[in-house]
């Protein structure tokens, strides 16, 4: 599981990169690299977005850990710390 999320984690930080990339310059280097939407750029791109999803999941889960909370993050069982409103 370590192997994934170290995975996840560069992919989305190379998404993060690339959409930096497109905003600030017009300058997409994954479709630089791979061809405008080609099979192998496309691929790269889903896998980002999984990541991305896949980092979101593993931040929910550690700040909310299921059931009850502070009502910021639209959980009920809130871990957040001093983000916490104390209700």
């Amino acid at each position: 599981m370590k192997f994934i999320r170290i995975i996840a984690k560069l992919l989305v930080i190379i998404g993060a990169l690339n959409w930096g990339l497109v905003g600030l310059f017009h300058y997409d280097v994954i479709a630089d690299m791979f061809g405008a939407m080609s099979m192998t750029a496309t691929t790269i791109y889903v896998l980002i977005g999984l990541s991305g999803l896949f980092k979101l999941v593993c931040f929910c889960r550690r700040c909310c850990g299921g059931g009850g909370g502070c009502g910021k993050c639209g959980c009920s069982n809130c871990r957040c710390g001093s983000s916490c409103r104390k209700d």
